[in-house]
């Protein structure tokens, strides 16, 4: 568990348990990384994700207050909430993979397996993400269908918004690396099959975890979650 994960855990516990109630403002961010002893960039991470399970909200100039005791089931990335975002995609990026697998070029593979190689080497979060949005946008392009680019320029922010929340979350970096290679493959080889199985499994996957983050917190995770005065239990 990151640093990140551990103060994510410890704040969505104490609004659950209504530490914090519906309506109260949470601690200065100077305040809470003093109990927990994290940095304010570790602690904006947090405060963002708390924003994005629909546990709180923040108010400019006022500080975080408290809206939900419990995450939502379909939590917001920008403009799109995570149901609809994910329905698009199952029917725009699977079709899509089957036939950039017909269609790609030689360019087409240069550009993705350049930008898989420079994803497995990127350790910095937000440089990944970036990455990540790039590659569904090739692989559309490969597509050779100039409306589904469009689809995927539309959502490219969700999708970068999401990306952060479950690579940061989830643990979905290197995952999401392996899941991205197997569909450039299939792409190489030029088996439509290989490639809509490839980007349903990614998908899927993608699903399962953000549904696994937005759960309820389980007795693992609060145990693991630093205490209010800044020890680790």
């Amino acid at each position: 568990m990151s640093a990140m994960e551990a103060v994510l855990a410890h704040l969505r516990e104490a609004i659950e348990h209504g530490d914090y109630a519906v309506g109260d403002k949470l601690p200065s961010e100077a305040e809470l990384c003093r109990r927990l002893e994290v940095s304010r960039p570790v602690l904006r991470e947090a405060l963002r994700a708390l924003q994005t399970m629909g546990l709180t909200a923040s108010r400019t100039g006022k500080g975080t207050f408290v809206i939900s005791t419990g995450p939502v089931a379909d939590p917001t990335f920008g403009d799109y909430a995570a149901s609809d975002l994910m329905e698009v995609r199952r029917h725009i990026e699977i079709p899509v993979a089957g036939y950039a697998a017909q269609r790609r070029r030689a360019e087409d593979l240069d550009q993705l397996s350049h930008l898989l190689e420079r994803m497995e080497r990127e350790t910095d979060t937000t440089a990944w993400v970036a990455m990540d949005t790039l590659f569904h946008l090739a692989v559309a392009q490969a597509a050779r269908n100039p409306v589904f680019r469009r689809v995927i320029e539309e959502i490219r922010d969700a999708l970068a918004r999401q990306s952060a929340f479950l690579t940061e979350l989830g643990g979905r970096r290197e995952q999401s690396n392996r899941e991205h290679r197997a569909i450039v493959e299939a792409l190489a080889d030029g088996s439509e099959h290989d490639a809509v199985e490839a980007m349903t499994h990614h998908l899927r996957r993608v699903e399962t975890t953000l549904t696994s983050i937005v759960r309820p917190a389980t007795a693992d995770d609060r145990a693991t979650a630093p205490a209010e005065d800044g020890r680790r239990r």
